[in-house]
């Protein structure tokens, strides 16, 4: 089998690898057969596609609609939009997480905005009548709890995407272009130990007051995260070659 890529953005090495550990775990890989780059340490090599499976593209601290950019960020999303441009002109397999939905939202020339950021903890998810039927998708719950936590979304689709799911505080928690190319705004690899990890390190990131990171923790404990993990399984099932 040909490796399925992560391409990671976290800077801080805890939730780094707490991340790639999840991603793991959930896609019943292991290191061989998904490897990780993180983009925030250095510029993407460039890729040949047909060396790979497909691409996960995993979350982090940055929002697209940022208008202040440190250069790192600015170089992860010049080197992300380049990449998708290939991506999504092949129908390529590629299934990106929160950040990686304002990514390909970008790309596809959706509209993303703080319009409907959602606190940190846990939402159920609703599939729309294409998410039943979807090859990915389908095989969940028409809802589900997962674990999320974001500061923009997207607002309006483009009408050549295919809107999969959403939330009552946000419109569109998943979307797929082409038959291939996917992007969740919830977590898939997001269990409670992961979102313990991260609450703790994004304290400070203005997702939450500080002094509310037990009560974050608590809320996000009082769910079973059980069917989100199943997609990142499902990916691989699909589109490994």
């Amino acid at each position: 089998m040909k490796p399925f890529l992560l391409l990671a953005t976290r800077g801080v090495d805890l939730v780094a690898d707490e991340e790639y550990a999840a991603m793991l775990r959930y896609t019943e890989l292991d290191e061989g057969d998904l490897r990780r780059v993180r983009l925030e340490q250095a510029p993407l090599d460039p890729l040949d596609l047909d060396d790979w499976s497909g691409i996960i593209l995993g979350g982090g601290p940055y929002t697209v609609s940022d208008v202040v950019k440190s250069p790192v960020q600015e170089r992860v999303e010049a080197d992300l939009a380049e990449l998708l441009v290939e991506v999504v002109d092949r129908d390529y397999p590629f299934l990106g997480a929160c950040y990686g939905i304002g990514t390909l939202g970008t790309a596809v020339g959706a509209v993303v905005d703080h319009t409907y950021g959602e606190p940190v903890g846990p939402m159920e998810i609703e599939l729309t009548e294409a998410g039943r039927a979807d090859q990915l998708f389908g095989h969940l719950p028409d809802r589900f709890d997962s674990l999320l936590g974001h500061k923009e979304a997207i607002s309006r689709l483009p009408d050549h995407a295919v809107h999969l799911a959403s939330s009552a505080s946000c419109p569109v928690q998943a979307f797929r272009v082409g038959a291939n190319v996917y992007a969740t705004q919830f977590h898939p690899e997001l269990d409670v130990e992961g979102i313990e990890a991260r609450v703790e390190v994004y304290k400070h990131a203005g997702y939450f007051p500080a002094d509310e990171a037990d009560a974050v923790l608590a809320r996000a404990r009082t769910i079973v995260v059980e069917h989100p993990p199943t997609i990142l399984r499902r990916f691989v099932e699909l589109f490994a070659r």
